[in-house]
């Protein structure tokens, strides 16, 4: 392709292959080790990425605060939807994020364990019982993939296994007054969904 033709032919092959990471999984955080790297390469050939990218609809999107590469696409195509509890855990990892943010130094990583989402879950009052543990391993994993979350322990049935959350949860859920996030979660009260419904909320 004409916008690589002065790129070496490893940075050639780095570029092809952070795309399709990109476009498989959203989000590239520095705080993660190993997307570290990718992280830079992307900063290094940001203009390259926005130009090849763009052909397919998609635009880069780069928090330097933050540490985290994101593609959005404004058309709104390959939208993620959520399911009901997904769209819970989501949210409360962004509260969780923003309470811990607050006791801890700008550059201290955040995490939690099981207990705490559980235990945020049930203060809300959206439902009478803890989400359940398939339910919550197949959101974590959903989210690891995307790169919001890591998961630090191997048995996710035991609360206080940890969970560290990256700081891409921070352009996954862009609500500047964490209130809004209060709000929005109170239309999952009890008896105001039901457990089948999607919310459309993109995770990106």
């Amino acid at each position: 392709m004409e916008l690589l033709k002065n790129m070496l032919q490893r940075d050639k092959d780095e570029f092809k292959r952070i795309a399709n990471r990109l476009l498989s999984q959203c989000f590239l955080c520095k705080g993660n080790v190993t997307n570290k790297s990718d992280y830079y390469f992307v900063l290094k050939y940001r203009t390259e990425f926005q130009d090849y990218l763009s052909v397919l609809g998609y635009r880069i999107e780069i928090s330097e605060e933050f540490g985290v590469v994101q593609l959005t696409n404004p058309q709104n195509y390959n939208r993620l939807n959520l399911k009901l509890y997904e769209s819970i855990v989501l949210l409360i990892l962004r509260i969780l994020y923003d309470e811990k943010k607050r006791e801890l130094s700008v550059s201290d990583e955040v995490i939690v364990n099981l207990g705490d989402i559980q235990d945020k879950y049930l203060s809300l009052q959206i439902r009478e019982k803890m989400i359940d543990k398939t339910t919550m391993r197949n959101t974590l994993s959903l989210f690891r993939r995307l790169q919001l979350v890591e998961t630090l322990d191997k048995d996710l049935g035991n609360e206080e296994s940890r969970v560290l959350i990256y700081d891409s949860i921070m352009m996954a859920v862009r609500i500047e007054d964490i209130k809004q996030v209060y709000e929005k979660l109170k239309l999952y009260r009890k008896g105001k969904k039901s457990d089948e419904e999607i919310d459309k909320n993109e995770a990106d």
